[in-house]
């Protein structure tokens, strides 16, 4: 991991000094912005006043957001898993050889009889 080093990032007019490492710099430039852009959204269309406010905001709508994709990626983890189990349980059981299964027809010879 790199040195932490000093980066600016402008939200809402404000300039903010993070520290960061170089190599991590990119994302939290990004995240920055991302920041930026939703506190925007929430000032322009709420009825939400003052820096912290908007902030919290920011971060309560950014929460739920994580919250509910977090859930979504359980269930979608939980179906693989699920499937991977039947998988493996379908892989580990005996085979079974389809044609032991089959009836084989009964062959009946008839006599035939003179008349």
């Amino acid at each position: 991991m790199d040195n932490p080093s000093t980066v600016k990032v402008t939200i809402l007019d404000k300039e903010y000094r993070v520290a960061c490492p170089e190599d991590s710099r990119f994302e939290l430039e990004s995240a920055a912005r991302f920041l930026d852009q939703k506190m925007r959204e929430i000032k322009t269309h709420g009825r939400v006043f003052g820096l912290d406010r908007i902030a919290v905001m920011a971060a309560l709508n950014l929460a739920h957001s994580h919250l509910v994709q977090q859930k979504s990626y359980q269930a979608q983890f939980d179906r693989v898993r699920a499937l991977s189990q039947k998988i493996d349980h379908s892989l580990n059981s005996p085979q079974k050889d389809p044609a032991a299964n089959k009836k084989t027809p009964v062959r009946q010879d008839t006599e035939t009889q003179a008349p």
